[in-house]
């Protein structure tokens, strides 16, 4: 009976890991989409960011100085990329973050355009230019994700009733 009991407990386990590890994946699906889908999916402004690495001007962007409670998806695939309470003001220009909701929802590549070095923030998801990360950030991470609101999205917290 002990041998079943054990048995059991190792197939339900075997289960619910299984069964995460689905719903992860789901979670991070590669969009992947031909040059005029993306064109016919997104705004102008928004395709020459997020798909030819364009930047909009600083202060210009309509998150610079937005602080409501939610969190910011990336406006090509909704990918969610942060939180709104790891949002503060940089002074930079743009919208900057100190953390990503997940380190698997953005890769990291060098950028040498421009004359510079930089740290380019991809969105693991379906590929898009959101902006730029430094190491000048505030506590606890030390990390300044500069990111174009042209390539975010927000969704507000919903409300709950009490």
């Amino acid at each position: 009976m002990k041998q079943f009991v054990f048995l059991l407990i190792f197939l339900m386990q075997l289960l619910m890991v299984n069964a995460q590890q689905t719903t992860n994946n789901k979670e991070m699906d590669k969009v992947i989409k031909s040059e005029a889908e993306w064109k016919k999916n997104l705004t102008s402004e928004q395709y020459n960011i997020c798909r030819l690495k364009a930047t909009e001007l600083p202060g210009s962007g309509r998150y610079y100085n937005f602080y409501q409670k939610g969190h910011y998806q990336c406006v090509a695939c909704g990918n969610h990329l942060f939180d709104s309470d790891t949002k503060y003001d940089s002074g930079s220009g743009w919208p900057s973050f100190y953390d990503a909701h997940s380190k698997n929802s953005m890769l990291l590549q060098t950028d040498k355009s421009h004359g510079m070095v930089r740290t380019e923030v991809v969105c693991a998801r379906c590929g898009s230019h959101l902006g730029h990360v430094f190491d000048d950030g505030p506590k606890p991470t030390g990390l300044r994700y500069c990111i174009n609101s042209l390539a975010l999205e927000f969704v507000p917290d919903e409300k709950k009733d009490r």
